[in-house]
């Protein structure tokens, strides 16, 4: 496995996180959890998913585990990108193509549960994807 340098989690990971699946933290672990990074949009779709008063601070502590990386100009103009060249073909979420832009944006790898096609632990290596 090549070095890693640091990964981008997106929201569906985080969750797996908190609800503590272990083949999910077995693999984080094994990148390194300082390695780990989420984005503005994880942090927002993980409140969004907040189902009452009582969970908020435990969800708030969870996000405050991992570093949060800030969308910009450029990141929101590669995500309207991703989303011209895959909206028709594959009908991707705008919250899923802003992580993936802000990881074309750092050059860092993006990890997504697939969970509608598997549960396989999939890693994305985005770089240079429109160099």
């Amino acid at each position: 496995m090549e070095k890693i340098s640091f990964v981008i989690l997106d929201t569906n990971i985080i969750i797996e996180i908190f609800k503590n699946n272990s083949f999910i933290i077995q693999k984080c672990s094994e990148l390194g959890f300082e390695n780990l990074l989420i984005s503005d949009v994880t942090v927002g779709e993980f409140y969004a998913g907040t189902l009452n008063k009582r969970e908020f601070p435990k969800i708030k502590k969870h996000i405050e585990r991992f570093p949060v990386l800030h969308i910009n100009e450029e990141i929101s103009k590669t995500m309207a990108k991703l989303m011209e060249t895959f909206c028709l073909s594959h009908h991707p979420y705008m919250g899923d193509m802003l992580i993936a832009a802000t990881a074309l944006y750092y050059e860092f790898l993006f990890i997504h549960l697939m969970l509608k096609i598997s549960s396989t632990f999939l890693i994305y290596k985005l770089l240079n994807f429109f160099r």
